[in-house]
């Protein structure tokens, strides 16, 4: 697999990461940050290490489920391996300006408002 073919790889599987909300939060889990790492390679194996919100978060075990079903069945992947680890531990921090300003976090409210 070239650098073009792993690098077309990422794009599709980001966007279908995309597509993936955390259910408590309004936001895919692409943009919420909580995917840390995509690796893949020669052979179309990828790799993610991925977080959650919180250790005791009720998708902990069901997230990272989802993340290798729906990556698994995209074309060209060979197999994939999802990962969970706390460190670092995810923060609202972690957003993109956009959704900040989507879920209202410029506009006077806190980061830990946010938290549960």
């Amino acid at each position: 697999m070239t650098e073009e073919d792993k690098n077309t790889l990422k794009e599709r599987v980001i966007s279908v990461l995309s597509g993936i909300y955390d259910p408590e939060i309004p936001v895919d889990i692409y943009k919420l940050g909580l995917i840390y790492e995509i690796n893949i390679d020669d052979e179309g194996s990828v790799s993610i290490l991925m977080t959650v919100t919180a250790p005791n978060c009720p998708v902990a075990d069901y997230l990272p489920t989802v993340v290798k079903e729906k990556v698994s069945a995209i074309m060209g992947v060979k197999s994939c391996d999802v990962e969970l680890t706390f460190e670092p531990a995810w923060s609202p921090n972690s957003l993109s300006e956009e959704v900040r300003e989507e879920l209202g976090l410029d506009m006077g409210f806190g980061l830990g408002d946010m938290m549960y």
